[in-house]
């Protein structure tokens, strides 16, 4: 049996902008990208305090922020050539292979 490799409208180092929690309509990067969970990690978007224990490596420990995965669903791309978020379609492009396109323009991504 084949097995598809799903994909998203987003992908890393694509901009996103967040439209809907906490950190509605903030734009940001987008570090990773999991496609199994439908989720996705945002620089700087969706918090989360990490106690870590002392340790020999860290003999201090303490509280470390750091991002945690955001679902796909609250999250729109940025159209790179005029800034605004869209959503994402697919077509063919001149040499037959699917690529995003701007819904919005209808320009490549």
């Amino acid at each position: 049996m084949k097995t598809f490799k799903k994909k998203l409208h987003i992908k890393k180092d694509d901009t996103v902008k967040v439209i809907a929690g906490n950190h509605k309509g903030r734009t940001a990067k987008v570090l990773e990208v999991f496609p199994e969970k439908n989720k996705a990690i945002v620089e700087g978007i969706n918090l989360v305090t990490k106690h870590v224990k002392p340790s020999a490596q860290n003999p201090e420990g303490g509280r470390n922020e750091k991002e945690a995965a955001i679902h796909v669903s609250k999250l729109m791309l940025v159209d790179p050539s005029t800034g605004e978020p869209t959503r994402v379609g697919r077509k063919q492009n001149d040499k037959g292979k699917l690529q995003r396109y701007s819904k919005k323009t209808g320009e490549f991504i």
